[in-house]
């Protein structure tokens, strides 16, 4: 995972964009490399060798939602739906935060502070957080997340507005249900959070990115984007908070940073892993598969985060209505009659970037015997582009590298 580097450049130099500094042309089945670019945003690491696989635990909790690397200080974090795991690379458990009623996502680490990033929602309350979790004092197991004091949440009011848009005019909010034409967009909440820069810039600071659930909704025609948004994070300080879910609070920002349309057709509930690659400039989106017809419904796409966002018309909306559009990576099966590239692919349960080619790919597995115990790991893959199956696995001598 990148460093959360605010000052590296300024914000002009952060958004310049260029034809000429382009990758050359990759073989068809590569993420193309990422130009070089000096100084290195990413600093150099202790060398430690990275285990094929580390063993998340199991937990009488929900199923893998998301993973989070700590990898100079050695620890991944599990995200269990209501549970926060946190292990060494040998699979160790070292602490985990419980007593969160709502649903913990997909996880990030800001490894600028060693605070991990997650979404969290609350459905019937309409209330969409950004957990902040302090991951260095997370060292013992079963803190709670309302009185230990390792959990801080920032609300993001925008998620709200789209989440209980009347938008069949009747006057009320459907509630929390995607069987109504309420939900702009079919906005579901939220899930894949990560740290990247902006789109269409090469460097300069990371944002947070949040992506939208989206309700699967096959009736629909305003439902088959992906929507993100991006938030500068530096200054979230002054609006975080405790968890006190029975007063949710409201404290966040007015505004985002960004918000961004990448047309893929409808998920069922959106985007669950996002995930930026620093080595290809890339940014991935594991969903779980649409059931739309006219769609080739894939498990995976990818953004050309180096392709700079274009003004257009979001497609399919009630209202004519333009946004800022962002284009899928040519790579991968290509579905011409729709226009979309992507793969069937894993990644829906966890997906972590090295920055070098290389992946942690979540996997989650229900204990047999009919309980409610839940199991994940995190297995070391190397990217190839190849589709129908983009990633292969690593072991031995090839996982251990770097």
């Amino acid at each position: 995972m990148l460093t959360h580097l605010r000052g590296w450049l300024t914000t002009a130099a952060a958004l310049a964009l260029t034809v000429a500094g382009a990758a050359p042309a990759a073989t068809p089945h590569e993420i193309p490399a990422r130009p070089t670019q000096a100084p290195a945003r990413t600093p150099q690491l202790p060398a430690r060798p990275l285990p094929a696989a580390v063993d998340g635990g199991s937990w009488r909790s929900g199923h893998l939602q998301g993973m989070a690397l700590d990898r100079a200080g050695g620890h991944l974090y599990f995200s269990f739906t209501d549970t926060l795991v946190k292990t060494d690379l040998s699979g160790r458990p070292i602490g985990s935060v419980r007593g969160i009623g709502g649903h913990l996502g997909d996880l990030d680490l800001d490894a600028a502070d060693g605070r991990v990033y997650g979404s969290l929602e609350y459905g019937k309350d309409a209330a969409f957080y950004i957990a902040v979790f302090d991951g260095r004092r997370i060292t013992r197991m079963n803190m709670d997340a309302r009185t230990s004091g390792v959990l801080t949440t920032v609300h993001l009011g925008e998620v709200a507005r789209d989440f209980t848009a009347d938008m069949d005019g009747d006057g009320h909010f459907d509630g929390d249900t995607g069987d109504t034409a309420d939900h702009r967009y079919g906005n579901a909440g939220i899930d894949g959070v990560a740290f990247g820069p902006a789109f269409g810039a090469k460097g300069g600071p990371l944002m947070l990115t949040v992506a939208y659930g989206v309700y699967a909704d096959t009736r629909r025609r305003d439902n088959d984007h992906q929507v993100l948004l991006q938030y500068d994070v530096g200054d979230w300080k002054r609006y975080e908070r405790p968890l006190d879910e029975s007063r949710p609070h409201r404290s966040g920002p007015a505004g985002h940073d960004g918000k961004f349309f990448v047309r893929t057709g409808n998920t069922t509930y959106g985007v669950q892993n996002l995930e930026y690659d620093g080595h290809s400039g890339t940014w991935l989106m594991a969903v779980y598969k649409g059931t739309k017809p006219g769609f080739p419904n894939y498990g995976l796409f990818a953004v050309d985060g180096g392709r700079p966002p274009v003004d257009g018309d979001i497609r399919g909306q009630r209202r004519p209505e333009r946004g800022m559009l962002l284009s899928l990576l040519p790579r991968g099966e290509h579905h011409a009659p729709s226009g979309t590239y992507g793969w069937h692919a894993p990644g829906q349960f966890g997906l972590v970037s090295l920055d070098d080619g290389r992946f942690y790919v979540g996997e989650s597995t229900k204990a047999r015997g009919g309980t409610a115990t839940q199991k994940g790991k995190a297995l070391l893959h190397r990217w190839t582009g190849r589709a129908p199956m983009p990633f292969t696995p690593l072991t031995g001598s090839g996982a251990a590298t770097g």
